[in-house]
């Protein structure tokens, strides 16, 4: 008898258990498909702004660099592939005269952390003057660097610079941002698949900051390019 007292307990547990795996399920499939449809919007939007020939790209008169960190590790012994292609697809642009000036766009948030001073260094050390070269200190996220570029350094109409799936969200804010930009895309490192979830994440994100008219972090005094 005192077994089957348990059992009515046991039964609603269950029942329990499968409501709320239920209603799990249904979390992450409305998850799954809201990252899809963002991702399509994204894609959609910007495939024809978008060039991995340098040849092919149009020119304007400035090239925003996105930051990232140069080093993989603690010790600063391994190269990001993301920051060196980035600064790579940069120096080509400004070769083939497809750019004039680089805007280097980062977080400069410590005086141990300095994207942007690290992306001048090296774009000199590969032979783009010093004179053609902007800080952007407070290009923390994309949105503020796009922004940026826009009310401080005076530019709307520009070149992005860094990897495919990063210039298809910078040029998607921009575009509703009334600024025009193409992207130039630096070739992609060998954590695709970690970048590629980490990335899809950031576009729910973007939108929400596009919904919300978020603002860059940092404005300040205006910065003329000539």
């Amino acid at each position: 008898m005192a077994r089957l007292s348990i059992l009515p307990a046991i039964t609603e547990s269950f029942m329990s258990f499968k409501k709320w795996r239920n209603i799990l399920i249904v979390f992450l499939l409305l998850v799954l498909a809201l990252v899809g449809i963002v991702n399509y919007m994204v894609v959609n939007d910007t495939k024809d702004q978008i060039y991995r020939d340098v040849n092919a790209i149009p020119k304007n008169k400035v090239g925003l660099l996105l930051g990232t960190a140069k080093y993989m590790d603690k010790a600063k012994n391994i190269i990001n592939p993301y920051y060196q292609y980035r600064i790579d697809a940069a120096v080509a642009l400004y070769m083939a005269g497809k750019i004039d000036y680089v805007i280097v766009s980062g977080d400069n948030s410590t005086q141990y952390y300095n994207e942007p001073l690290l992306m001048k260094r090296d774009l000199i050390s590969k032979g783009v003057p010093e004179g053609r070269i902007f800080f952007d200190n407070a290009g923390f996220r994309t949105l503020d660097s796009i922004l940026r570029c826009r009310d401080i350094f005076g530019q709307t109409k520009f070149t992005v610079i860094s990897q495919a799936f990063h210039n298809e969200r910078a040029i998607y804010i921009a575009n509703r941002k009334n600024v025009t930009t193409v992207g130039f895309c630096a070739a992609d490192g060998d954590a695709y698949i970690s970048e590629f979830i980490r990335e899809k994440m950031a576009r729910v994100k973007m939108m929400i900051d596009l919904l919300l008219n978020k603002q860059a972090k940092y404005y300040g005094d205006k910065v003329e390019i000539k």
